[in-house]
């Protein structure tokens, strides 16, 4: 009898997701007429404070393609987990939203660590995960679609830019987990290769909210830029803190790897004004496509909203799987998998026409590096026509040379 009622409350809090998706047509009506997908991020811990805005991109591109007809006829069904900044309840609601839900794919992670995590679980299963964050390289499953920028779409240009911009004097700091370490071990190899010096490294934890120890490390190394490559608090703790010595752009220069708009927003304009950073698309980048996506993430979500490269990547994710559908003719994760391989799968997004690269299931995309200003948005200084993915590095010979390896 225990079992039994075990049973018939899971069933109960199953329907009750179900049943919370038929409101407003965001999520579809279970049945024969849906499909059924994932989304999969933070809603709780350390990198709540980023998570959220990417899986509100997702959310929007879902309801537009719902409201457009759907795909192949179908109306798209989704379901929600909760990763809580844990990797290892990452891979268990990965399992479940493929094992239990049935999801044909999945949208989701940020971090590195979340990813790897989840990568066995598609692997086994045979899923398909849209990643949708920069990061490290080094890495390509078949099971999973990179739509963030490959460290050479991303972390190389903004090194060489920043070497072309004279600086000569680089201070890293990261949270200590995967995608910061393994960035830190490319620009160390890339820094040694055009002859500049890195003085200082430094990793704080995920959770870390005293800063005072690495600020005076940088005050002692006297670096002319901070390569920063901390994720979710880390960041708000670190330059408020910076900010209450009275530090500056002019005194301490940053190039940020993972703070976009909305984290701009959260740690303020008036700290961060004149700070560098590097992506590939910015609330302000000029396209019509930009034009309409920020209108319409801003109905939804309201007008003090902001876009960021996450986000923008995250709604691209919807709309690429919708085109690997669409030429697969099918849903089932192999086929949609074989279409991507395939080639010429495209989208006109914000940020420009991007293309999967069919080899290694990563985007072709331009580059842009930016500089925060005093209203919260970033202006672009420099941008590239759209870029190869390269994931490993391997078209770099300082790379190839120090034989880079992919850290766990």
């Amino acid at each position: 009898m225990k079992k039994n009622k075990i049973a018939a409350i899971l069933l109960s809090s199953v329907l009750a997701v179900s049943l919370a998706g038929c409101g407003g047509g965001s999520k579809g009506d279970s049945g024969e007429d849906t499909v059924k997908v994932g989304i999969l991020y933070s809603a709780t811990g350390s990198m709540a404070i980023s998570e959220g805005a990417v899986k509100d991109a997702e959310v929007l591109a879902i309801d537009e393609i719902n409201e457009a007809g759907g795909i192949l006829g179908k109306q798209i069904e989704y379901i929600e987990e909760d990763g809580a900044s844990e990797p290892s309840t990452f891979a268990t609601k990965a399992e479940k939203l493929i094992d239990q839900d049935k999801v044909k794919t999945v949208f989701g992670c940020w971090t590195s660590a979340s990813r790897k995590a989840v990568k066995p679980v598609f692997e086994e299963y045979g899923n398909l995960l849209w990643y949708p964050v920069q990061y490290e390289g080094m890495e390509s499953s078949s099971n999973i679609i990179y739509t963030g920028a490959a460290p050479n779409q991303q972390i190389v240009p903004a090194i060489d830019y920043l070497i072309d911009q004279g600086y000569k004097k680089f201070f890293l700091l990261g949270s200590d987990y995967v995608f910061p370490r393994t960035a830190n071990m490319i620009i160390n190899a890339q820094c040694k290769a055009k002859g500049v010096e890195v003085v200082g490294e430094e990793y704080a934890q995920m959770d870390q909210t005293d800063f005072g120890s690495i600020i005076s490390k940088i005050e002692a190394a006297k670096p002319d830029v901070i390569i920063n490559t901390l994720n979710g608090t880390g960041n708000l703790s670190f330059f408020k803190q910076m900010s209450e010595k009275n530090y500056t752009a002019d005194d301490y220069m940053t190039m940020s790897f993972s703070i976009a708009e909305e984290e701009v927003k959260t740690i303020g304009a008036d700290i961060l004004k004149g700070h560098m950073v590097s992506w590939n698309y910015y609330m302000s980048t000029d396209t019509p496509e930009n034009k309409a996506f920020v209108e319409a993430y801003q109905k939804a979500y309201g007008s003090d909203r902001v876009t960021s490269d996450p986000a923008e990547a995250a709604y691209d994710a919807v709309y690429l799987w919708k085109a690997a559908v669409e030429k697969a003719e099918s849903f089932e994760p192999e086929d949609v998998i074989a279409a991507v391989e395939e080639g010429g799968i495209t989208f006109d997004a914000p940020e420009g026409t991007v293309e999967i690269d069919g080899e290694n299931h990563h985007l072709i995309k331009p580059v842009r590096i930016g500089v925060i200003n005093a209203d919260g948005q970033i202006d672009t200084v420099k941008e590239t026509e759209p870029v190869v993915p390269d994931p490993y590095l391997k078209s770099y010979d300082w790379a190839v040379e120090a034989d880079l390896q992919p850290l766990e």
